[in-house]
């Protein structure tokens, strides 16, 4: 917050003394009047200041309008975590309060502690997502790093995603040829978990979602692996495909959304591409609906080559389970 604030501060404080020295050498310009030299010379600083306080007013016009964008978004932000956290404790009061004062059958009471446990998850998503948020601020250091195989990564997130979305493993389909990848397993984690995630919560019914990464050209003098994920949702507008990244950003209205989500997921997306020197774009398909979020990241292939790219269903190849956060959104 002391950053959005800062600019603005500064710009008026400027223009404020441009306003002072503006009208003081007015003053001694009517003063002076009779000396040529002198009132030539304050005609061009007079003009020069007027000059730089037009363009402080617009560009304090600017910074005026995106606060309160940020303002406005971060409004949309906060109803949209109002509502997370209440729907599920709304749901826990009831489930107990039921569990308490009345005698249910033992099957009743099995699907009673599945619900809240479905809500206690959906808790548990809300606060993580917070916390990946909180935790972008802080850069990773050397030592963090290590040669993280992207196949295995994605295979992971994929049976993750299906899991949590109770949906069978063929769902998401993972195609990807070897490659190692530098980075903080975790961020790997989290970024391709929240694309996955909001490919199934935005794809259609029902939802197929294909990953396929694979190597394309260099970035930045390093081999790079492009990871392709594809759903069969309604697609992003042309226009939106930009803000979508942006903190806070939701389609829509709170009110009439269906998914749940707080506006960070794509954010935190985007934080981690550019901290691992790689890009992201977003565009849709051409044989139908749906969206294509294309990752690049900086690469190196193994030093056994694999035959051809390897082709799984979600969770194969997956050797340790992920940590209990779940994916983002959008």
């Amino acid at each position: 917050m002391r950053n959005s604030y800062g600019w603005p501060i500064t710009l008026a404080v400027v223009m404020i003394v441009l306003v002072v020295a503006l009208i003081i050498g007015w003053v001694i310009l009517t003063v002076e009047i009779e000396n040529t030299g002198l009132f030539w010379t304050l005609l061009v600083m007079g003009t020069s200041f007027l000059g730089l306080v037009l363009v402080g007013v617009v560009l304090y016009l600017v910074l005026s309008i995106k606060g309160i964008r940020l303002s406005q978004r971060q409004s949309n932000f906060i109803d949209s975590v109002s509502h997370e956290l209440k729907s599920p404790i709304a749901s826990l009061k009831l489930y107990l309060q039921t569990l308490s004062r009345r005698t249910v059958t033992e099957e009743q009471q099995a699907n009673f502690y599945r619900f809240m446990l479905e809500d206690v998850q959906r808790l548990d998503t809300l606060i993580n997502h917070m916390l990946d948020a909180a935790r972008l601020d802080q850069e990773p250091v050397e030592t963090d790093l290590v040669d993280v195989e992207l196949s295995r990564v994605l295979a992971t997130c994929a049976e993750t995603v299906c899991l949590r979305h109770h949906l069978p493993k063929e769902t998401i389909r993972v195609t990807s040829s070897e490659a190692i990848v530098r980075a903080r397993p975790i961020d790997l984690e989290i970024l391709f978990r929240n694309l996955m995630d909001n490919a199934i919560k935005y794809g259609g019914s029902p939802p197929a979602v294909e990953v396929d990464s694979q190597f394309g050209g260099t970035l930045k003098g390093t081999d790079q692996i492009v990871t392709r994920i594809v759903d069969n949702g309604r697609g992003i507008p042309t226009k939106l495909r930009r803000k979508i990244f942006g903190r806070f950003v939701r389609l829509g209205s709170e009110l009439e959304r269906v998914q749940t989500g707080t506006g960070l997921g794509l954010f935190i997306v985007r934080t981690l591409v550019k901290r691992m020197n790689g890009k992201i774009n977003v565009r849709g398909r051409l044989d139908a609906s749906g969206t294509i979020f294309e990752v690049v990241l900086p690469a190196r292939r193994p030093h056994v080559e694999s035959a051809a790219p390897t082709a799984t269903a979600a969770g194969a190849a997956s050797e340790r389970p992920l940590d209990k956060m779940d994916a983002g959104i959008r």
